[in-house]
């Protein structure tokens, strides 16, 4: 995707540069936007086990901060997904995965007495939705603030009202 823009490049172009057979592509992916699918989805399991691994940020939700690190890290591939119109790609994969990802890790770090005043579905889909829109943002405006500054951004913007809606003390982060 750093030399041709995805729209452009064909399954025949990526089992070419894979070195595998179409067979075999099609074995594991239905095209090539699943491709792109499914490994941003591994993308989102590997931060989340990174910050699992790392976790004293005491942070319930998803690893934002490894994520605005790793987009700033591989910021001309992020580039090459807007230039080659494959980002929206990238958001729905990003918005399907975060949704359940948020959805399982509130579920399971709420305190038992905890009963939300939003619908934790709701709540996930808010926090992913925020968080891929705010990541847009960062790229199409050339990253003006370090990951660490659009992390703290992001934890402004969107822990107070998760808060409210989960009925949780104020003051963690997400």
């Amino acid at each position: 995707m750093l030399e041709k823009r995805f729209d452009r490049i064909t399954v025949q172009d990526i089992i070419d540069r894979a070195n595998v057979g179409r067979s075999t592509f099609y074995l594991h992916y239905q095209d090539k936007q699943d491709l792109v699918m499914r490994t941003f989805e591994q993308l989102f399991v590997m931060l989340r086990h990174q910050a699992d691994a790392s976790n004293d940020d005491g942070r319930i939700v998803y690893p934002t901060l490894e994520l605005f690190r790793h987009v700033k890290a591989q910021h001309r591939l992020y580039e090459a997904l807007v230039w080659g119109r494959s980002v929206d790609l990238f958001f729905k994969a990003g918005q399907q995965f975060l949704c359940q990802n948020i959805e399982e890790q509130l579920a399971a770090s709420l305190p038992a007495e905890c009963k939300p005043q939003v619908p934790l579905p709701v709540v996930s889909s808010f926090v992913a939705g925020t968080l891929l829109t705010l990541l847009k943002w960062w790229l199409d405006n050339k990253m003006p603030y370090s990951p660490e500054q659009i992390d703290e951004i992001f934890q402004q913007l969107v822990t107070p009202g998760v808060t409210a809606a989960l009925n949780l003390p104020s003051g963690g982060n997400l």
